[in-house]
């Protein structure tokens, strides 16, 4: 039965990274292998109410990951309905290219630390379709914002999904990740930052002919836009301080918030046609969600589950902790791996791997696997969410990514985790 797992594990996890070259959706492939490896399990494996009860495990513990992903992406498809990023984004204005790269690569790395790495993202690039004409111009700064984006996302509990994953799952703590990741995660953008600004010296903006004006669309007045934009930033900023203040899960949290984001939004708009507010409701938001992400969380957090109920990842621990030894490298490998697959499974199955009662909250091995995770995958374009965003958006070919900015996001990545092993080790 074990080899019948990891053999259809593995499979699915080729599908995933193949997901462009085969035209299969990634969250397919998750569903599939996790239907299949559950019912072999079932099957195969211990009595079914053993099954049944690990099973209820699982799903109470994806259910709340899903729930707050879901919350998230809602709060900030409403503020984008507003347009409420336009608050931020049309204050970026020189005529410079090493300025704009620092102004991007500095809001790019603050922004996913509040929203999240692919949000963020999805915002940048949209931004610099309005500030650069030159299509090789755009590539490059949307490169710098791949690896902004990971890293700014890597030190907060809520900027990166796996970091979220740690959070909930009772391994990290916001203080701790915060305390520990921020500044090697700085390291990892002000490395690349600094190389491409020296490349970059001297260049002139090229801006679009005709750049379209920061406007608030039909439907959005500009004190609605702010209102949102605040309250909707204000509402994820808060949720960390919510968990620590109640004890209650993260999920539970950006829940709330988002009754409270969504009660203001009908209040404000009251008085309006109904034709006039249907694109500003958190309804019409709910609709924009990108469901197959979600869907994908789901499936590849069931199919490590069965790995995990079947003690594959603590074996795979035990044979890592023998031939490699040592934590930091063991983690460091694990951060490079997640530049080929997906992160999400590489964080779900060390969080198999390695049980909290051996690695209790806040062990260095979480903080590090957090700061490495999320960084890592900058290294290829697929690496990341933020990066296959990026790569649809702003049309970056793989070979190009390899060749102008995988060395870059390396050097940041492996300056990044020395600062972090160093801070350690004087803290200690």
């Amino acid at each position: 039965m074990l080899t019948v797992l990891i053999l259809i594990f593995a499979v699915t996890y080729l599908a995933i990274a193949l997901e462009h070259p085969l035209n299969l959706h990634k969250s397919a492939s998750a569903l599939a292998g996790a239907g299949l490896m559950w019912t072999i399990y079932a099957l195969l494996g211990p009595d079914a109410a053993t099954v049944a009860h690990q099973l209820d495990d699982t799903v109470t513990a994806t259910a709340q990951i899903v729930f707050f992903l879901m919350g998230a992406m809602a709060i900030v498809e409403v503020i984008d309905a507003h347009h409420g990023f336009d608050v931020l984004t049309r204050r970026i204005r020189t005529t410079r290219q090493t300025t704009l790269l620092w102004l991007v690569g500095s809001a790019t790395f603050v922004l996913s630390a509040v929203l999240d790495n692919l949000t963020t993202t999805i915002v940048m690039i949209s931004l610099l379709r309005t500030l650069l004409a030159r299509h090789e111009d755009r590539l490059v700064f949307a490169g710098l914002v791949v690896i902004a984006a990971n890293a700014g996302g890597a030190w907060s509990p809520i900027g990166d999904v796996t970091t979220t994953m740690l959070w909930i799952g009772g391994q990290l703590s916001a203080a701790a990740i915060i305390r520990s990741a921020l500044l090697p995660s700085l390291v990892c953008t002000l490395v690349p930052l600094l190389v491409l600004s020296l490349a970059l010296r001297g260049r002139p903006v090229v801006a679009p002919d005709a750049p379209d004006p920061a406007t608030a669309g039909p439907g959005a007045t500009e004190f609605e836009r702010r209102f949102m934009f605040a309250l909707g930033i204000g509402v994820l900023v808060a949720v960390p301080a919510f968990k620590t203040l109640t004890h209650l899960p993260p999920f539970l949290g950006i829940l709330f918030g988002l009754g409270i984001v969504w009660l203001a939004g009908d209040l404000i708009h009251r008085d309006k046609s109904a034709e006039y507010r249907e694109r500003l409701t958190l309804a019409h938001a709910l609709g924009r969600i990108d469901l197959g992400s979600v869907v994908f969380f789901v499936g590849i957090l069931l199919a490590v589950a069965t790995l995990e109920h079947t003690h594959l990842l603590s074996a795979l621990a035990a044979w890592l902790d023998l031939r490699v030894g040592r934590e930091d490298l063991i983690v460091l490998l694990i951060g490079m791996a997640s530049a080929v697959v997906d992160n999400v499974p590489m964080v779900a199955g060390a969080m198999g791997m390695y049980p909290l009662a051996d690695y209790p909250a806040d062990h260095f091995l979480w903080r590090f696997l957090a700061y490495c995770a999320g960084t890592g995958g900058s290294v290829l374009i697929i690496g990341s969410a933020a990066g296959v965003a990026a790569m649809g958006m702003a049309h970056i070919p793989f070979g190009w990514y390899l060749r102008r900015i995988s060395g870059l996001a390396l050097l940041g990545y492996l300056a990044g985790a020395g600062v972090f092993v160093l801070q350690q080790g004087v803290a200690a």
